[in-house]
């Protein structure tokens, strides 16, 4: 059941942010406990799983209004989250955050953006007009 197992990841900025002390969080299914979650992402991605933390989250009851103002009572499903911690060293691959020379690339990019907008304003003429005058000049 370990390899059959469907591990969901979670990506979102939170799960970004754990991921850089090697906690991963995924969803999984309702009947899963902690054991078969650890098996089952040891042998998914070969890695070494050292704790798991299993939160069951209740749905929130919803209403909607239809045509003529029934209101329809429904509840969102219910999920299983499991944090899991991996040895340290070890991650995920849908987990990685960029290089620092995919970093450095974009803040360089940034940066010739920049110095090219001000070379182009500094090149524009300055604008004529009643509000562009300076307190001290004259006609």
């Amino acid at each position: 059941m370990e390899k059959t197992m469907l591990l969901r990841p979670r990506l979102s900025e939170k799960t970004f942010s754990l991921a850089s002390s090697s906690v991963y969080v995924f969803d999984v299914p309702a009947d899963a406990n902690k054991h078969t979650v650890a098996k089952a992402v040891a042998a998914q991605f070969g890695v070494t799983v050292v704790d798991v933390n299993i939160l069951n989250w209740k749905g929130k009851a919803k209403r909607t209004i239809r045509k003529g103002g029934r209101a329809v009572a429904g509840q969102q499903s219910d999920r299983k989250k499991a944090y899991v911690t991996l040895k340290e060293g070890e991650s995920l691959p849908f987990f990685e955050v960029e290089d620092n020379e995919k970093k450095e690339e974009k803040k360089a990019d940034a940066k010739a953006t920049s110095d090219e907008k001000e070379t182009k304003a500094e090149t524009k003429p300055q604008r004529r007009g009643f509000l562009r005058r300076k307190k001290g000049e004259e006609k």
